[in-house]
């Protein structure tokens, strides 16, 4: 018999047994319908191990990531190729997440591992509101033919029978075809970090007394902080600028999240998943502020 001590592949600070946790993070290693560089679904393995090279204490929030109780579920098994089946998979183990009272943390993969999620989210909170970062607005009704795309999960989201634009908030967008900013304009659902102050007023009342999804696409960030990614787009927020941005809406009260597209080996110093790695420690801590 061996006796160690082995290194665990779990995630830093997560608890040994589900049923003791508030959180469930599950790794969705999906990339099925990625348009420009593919590579995500080798992201969740990738933050997971980035994760130890990381304290548990948060010197932005003051917190310490020991104090939630987040099981990780490791990666789930998705057929290589099968959209639709991964789908299902996916919202299958979203089901199961809420059916059991806990929530749900999504590591993928593309941004569509967002999709069953939120759909599933809407059937138990039917007033939900969605809290998105991302350097493109994901909105277009189809992408190369295809309605089931990482560039058409928003539209996908507020088309659905329980979600309304007047409960969606995107920052950092700064991609996409005019029709897209069209969109946002008329919904009023861009925040712009040089906008007014009532602006963020009204994207706050637009959170307040509500359940929150938190979606967070990586490539929010500016490529020269976070290289790892598909679709890299300049003039993205820097760490300390999205950490700001998460310090904004402190209070909410977040009952779901999850971080997309890593693809870590554009980045061969590794620095990217570190960074994906720091991000998912700080939304986690963001759920002990709501």
């Amino acid at each position: 018999m061996l006796t160690g001590p082995f290194l665990p592949k779990n995630w830093l600070a997560s608890m040994d047994l589900f049923q003791d946790a508030e959180w469930v993070m599950v790794g969705l290693p999906y990339d099925g319908t990625t348009s420009y560089r593919p590579g995500t679904r080798f992201a969740p393995e990738a933050i997971r191990q980035a994760s130890w090279g990381l304290e548990t204490w948060s010197p932005f929030f003051q917190s310490d990531l020991a104090d939630v109780r987040f099981y990780d579920a490791g990666d789930l098994e998705l057929p290589f190729g099968n959209r639709d089946e991964s789908l299902a998979r996916i919202r299958q183990a979203a089901e199961e997440t809420l059916q059991a009272g806990k929530h749900w943390f999504g590591v993928g993969g593309e941004h569509l591992v967002t999709l069953p999620v939120v759909e599933t989210y809407l059937e138990k909170y039917p007033d939900l509101a969605l809290l998105h970062f991302d350097a493109h607005g994901d909105l277009r009704e189809d992408y190369l033919g295809e309605t089931l795309s990482h560039a058409t999960v928003l539209r996908r989201i507020v088309e659905h029978p329980n979600m309304s634009p007047d409960r969606l908030v995107q920052i950092g967008i700064r991609s996409g075809p005019k029709e897209e900013f069209d969109w946002m304009r008329q919904h009023e659902t861009l925040l712009h970090p040089s906008g007014s102050p009532e602006a963020l007023t009204r994207a706050l009342q637009r959170l307040s007394g509500r359940p929150v999804f938190v979606t967070l696409d990586l490539d929010v960030l500016d490529p020269s902080i976070f290289a790892g990614t598909g679709t890299p787009e300049p003039g993205g927020l820097t760490f300390v600028e999205l950490i700001e941005w998460l310090k904004v809406f402190k209070g909410i009260n977040m009952v779901g999240a999850d971080v997309v597209e890593l693809s870590p080996h554009y980045d061969s110093s590794g620095v990217s998943a570190v960074v994906a790695a720091k991000v998912v420690r700080e939304l986690f801590l963001l759920s002990l502020n709501s």
